[in-house]
């Protein structure tokens, strides 16, 4: 998703005020004033694997910076991860791409793209980051690197025989399905989405912009994710429904975003007479995610990242992904802040479409996901031995 954030310019919004649980720290936490120049001329290596990585990791980028700490970044080309990078203004190495399902070649992309990434390995960083880059573990375990991966997505954290030496997860997700050694398992409070979100700052100008009355009702709805390898065909039969559905109610306005190029001319050949008539709207430009979910009245997305946003912001959200279900879309679900449809029927039965209250201004509460996360890669670094540096040739 093209998900554009609206984050704080000013040192106030900026700084680090949330709450912060001490029971998952890596290490004793100080008082407040003090941690602000710890770990002090370390070096941090994140990769970005993904989209949705580069909002979550932007507060995480600024807040390190914000101690001396050096951030390194590589990013992999996919989906929108270019176009992110540069609005965000991030100076980023692109390496590698997107090669599909096929899981040979997958694998040979990893590899492929593990030697790519030598050169920034050979910079010599204290700790390598990524939310499920499988090519940074590849190349920092060849090269003696401490790793840290974090991810929100049980069935989908397989590494091979390479194993990261922290992991960073919901604290949702119970250690049996985390896979991973207790003792360097780090459960931070809340979603991966609580990290970015309490700097969202709504415009109403959105709407205007999408020839978009205030009187209509606004979906904002995202086609599954068709090219993931944990992809299911019958997220696409319950699309298809869907658009059926809201092409059929009178004064709805569904704002489509698809993946990638590809995918959008796919929605405007299939559903060119929805298109026509103004029911779908694809934007022709990139539009800020987070502000389309708030000013919009429901979220229909066959995605998780922008589900567990519209629930982050406390916007009804119905999931039409079908793979299978993590620990924390079960957690939302049972928590009553998203709604899982499971079946053609559920589709007409469960999707409520009626206007809610829409607000001038965001009442989102801080949160202290960001903070922690960030306390605990400060305490790794403090704590963890060097890595062995490898001889440069």
């Amino acid at each position: 998703m093209k998900n554009m954030l609206k984050h704080a310019n000013t040192a106030e919004e900026r700084s680090l005020t949330y709450p912060l649980a001490t029971d998952q720290l890596a290490r004793p936490l100080p008082r407040f004033g003090d941690f602000g120049w710890r770990a002090h001329g370390k070096r941090v290596w994140i990769d970005i694997d993904n989209s949705p990585h580069v909002p979550f990791f932007l507060p995480i980028i600024d807040e390190l910076r914000a101690r001396g700490i050096e951030v390194l970044l590589t990013a992999r080309d996919m989906y929108q991860v270019r176009d992110l990078l540069q609005f965000f203004g991030l100076t980023c190495k692109i390496v590698g791409g997107h090669y599909g399902k096929n899981k040979v070649l997958k694998v040979a992309a990893n590899c492929s793209r593990a030697l790519q990434l030598f050169p920034t390995a050979l910079q010599r960083p204290d700790l390598a980051v990524s939310h499920g880059s499988r090519a940074q573990i590849l190349v920092c375990k060849t090269l003696n690197i401490p790793v840290v991966l974090m991810h929100d997505y049980e069935h989908s954290t397989k590494t091979g025989f390479v194993k990261p030496d922290w992991v960073f997860a919901p604290e949702v997700i119970s250690d049996r399905d985390l896979k991973a050694k207790r003792e360097r398992t780090i459960k931070y409070p809340g979603i991966k989405e609580d990290v970015y979100v309490p700097r969202f700052r709504p415009d109403p100008s959105l709407l205007q912009y999408l020839g978009v009355s205030t009187e209509e009702l606004v979906v904002t709805l995202r086609p599954p994710a068709t090219e993931a390898h944990y992809h299911n065909p019958e997220s696409e039969i319950l699309f298809a429904e869907t658009v059926r559905l809201l092409s059929e109610t009178p004064g709805v306005r569904a704002i489509t975003l698809p993946r990638n190029t590809r995918q959008a001319e796919q929605l405007r050949q299939e559903w060119a007479e929805v298109i026509s008539s103004g029911k779908m709207i694809i934007p022709a430009q990139p539009v800020d995610g987070l502000n389309l979910i708030w000013f919009s009245d429901l979220v229909i997305s066959g995605g998780g990242t922008m589900n567990r946003e519209a629930a982050a912001l406390g916007v009804p959200v119905y999931s039409i992904f079908r793979g299978k279900i993590g620990a924390v879309d079960r957690y939302l679900a049972k928590t009553g802040r998203m709604t899982l449809i499971e079946s053609v029927e559920q589709v007409r039965d469960k999707i409520v479409l009626i206007r809610r209250k829409r607000a001038v201004q965001s009442d989102i509460d801080d949160r202290p996901t960001l903070r922690f996360i960030v306390e605990n890669i400060v305490s790794i670094l403090e704590e963890q031995c060097l890595p062995i540096r490898p001889s440069a040739r």
